[in-house]
């Protein structure tokens, strides 16, 4: 049921009265992904032809309701707008919504029959950006992944016309992974906006307060933390990998890539000693080098005994 806010909260009123025609909206959409791919999880190289225009339609939807989230309203504001731009999808699922995103969006719906309900959990994941700072467990944690990351690997299948529900599992397995290890890659950059994903019952364990967390203490037990959570989001990338095997082409290269570039980013935070507070993580392009090339001729090897005892740190 639609509340109040999403009749009447106003939304991108500027380019609700342009005269868009579907190429148009399209159009819009790629522009969009072309300034912002980076942070989407289907590098556009390796997306088919046939395939950019419907991925992009996707891409913009979850790019604005993002923008909404985190930058583009005062925090006051930023519910009211995500009900309303949840509001037009669900306009757009029964008429035309003069909205180059849901004008686009609307068509790739229709075309690959995908659920709305994934386009409804992103916006909830963003509602919870909003709402929720802090995760008392590694189920809540999970939960939010839910409506984060596992809605986007499902659409990408989708789109490549995949439907089986166990290889829809095994992409919930790797986009929560990447989702995680982002999370273990940010942590100080999530407590510059006051949000806290590591759980508070693993704090609570080792003996970490939230305290010292925006203190940055960098101690024995934060090191503990922090490898407890980069082992078990190791395990669910191995979990998710079989994937690949079953998605020939150019959709299971990417996923190649997309795997291995997790793996790196958790081998990086064990090379820095856990210490995601004093540096953020990052892949450089002779990891990207690397990573292609394991993709290409050696994915099974990269993806079994990936941590071995060369690799493994002193904890202070």
């Amino acid at each position: 049921m639609r509340t109040e806010y999403q009749k009447t909260y106003p939304i991108d009123e500027v380019l609700q009265r342009k005269p868009w025609t579907l190429p148009d909206a399209y159009r819009y959409c790629l522009r969009l992904a072309r300034t912002h791919y980076e942070n989407f999880p289907v590098g556009s190289l390796l997306i088919p032809k046939k395939l950019q225009p419907h991925v992009c339609a996707v891409y913009a939807f979850a790019r604005r309701a993002d923008d909404i989230a985190d930058e583009d309203f005062p925090e006051a504001d930023r519910i009211p707008a995500l009900e309303a731009w949840e509001g037009l999808l669900e306009r757009s699922s029964h008429g035309r919504v003069n909205h180059p995103v849901f004008l686009a969006l609307r068509e790739t719906i229709r075309q690959f029959q995908i659920p709305t309900q994934l386009l409804v959990d992103l916006v909830t994941a963003f509602k919870m950006d909003v709402r929720v700072k802090r995760h008392p467990t590694f189920n809540d944690v999970l939960f939010y992944c839910r409506h984060s990351a596992e809605p986007v690997g499902r659409l990408v299948l989708h789109l490549f016309g995949y439907r089986d529900e166990q290889m829809m599992v095994l992409s919930d397995k790797i986009c929560t992974a990447l989702q995680l290890a982002n999370f273990w890659q940010d942590v100080a950059v999530d407590l510059k906006k006051n949000r806290i994903y590591i759980p508070l019952e693993d704090l609570n364990q080792f003996g970490y307060s939230s305290e010292q967390l925006f203190a940055h203490e960098y101690n024995k037990a934060f090191c503990q933390v922090m490898e407890y959570q980069v082992d078990r989001t190791e395990a669910m990338f191995l979990e998710g990998a079989p994937l690949v095997y079953q998605t020939p082409g150019r959709l299971g290269l990417e996923l190649k890539c997309v795997v291995l570039g997790g793996l790196t980013v958790l081998k990086k935070i064990r090379q820095l000693q856990y210490n995601t507070l004093a540096q953020r993580p990052v892949i450089q392009g002779k990891d990207k080098a690397g990573i292609l090339f394991k993709a290409l001729f050696g994915f099974k090897r990269a993806t079994t005994n990936t941590v071995d005892s060369s690799q493994e740190v002193d904890i202070p």
